[in-house]
């Protein structure tokens, strides 16, 4: 019975964290946001849009190798110093790093 409970307990754990991780994605950045109703061209393909990020991060100094939309953020596989690679997850409004 207590095994059960504390099971439970930790699995109830687990979503929220992953959900506070997810969220911080969701919610908009601080600041005043301008949008215009002028759209030129059709709507971007997922693949634009990941090749754009991509792009964004590494003129911001990121060295990442692919970037991804995923729960809400960005996640980038971006290479170590030391070789191989780690994800790191960043906003997509402001391309600021999130820590899940």
């Amino acid at each position: 019975m207590m095994i059960r409970a504390f099971a439970a307990l930790a699995l109830g754990l687990m979503f929220t964290a992953a959900a506070q991780a997810s969220a911080s994605c969701y919610a908009r950045a601080p600041g005043a946001h301008v949008s215009f109703g002028i759209r030129i061209g059709g709507e971007f393909t997922q693949d634009e849009r990941d090749r754009f990020n991509l792009m964004q991060l590494r003129q911001m100094g990121v060295d990442a190798s692919r970037a991804e939309m995923w729960g809400g953020c960005i996640r980038a596989f971006v290479r170590k110093p030391g070789g191989g690679e780690e994800m790191q997850f960043f906003h997509p409004d402001t391309f600021e790093r999130v820590t899940p």
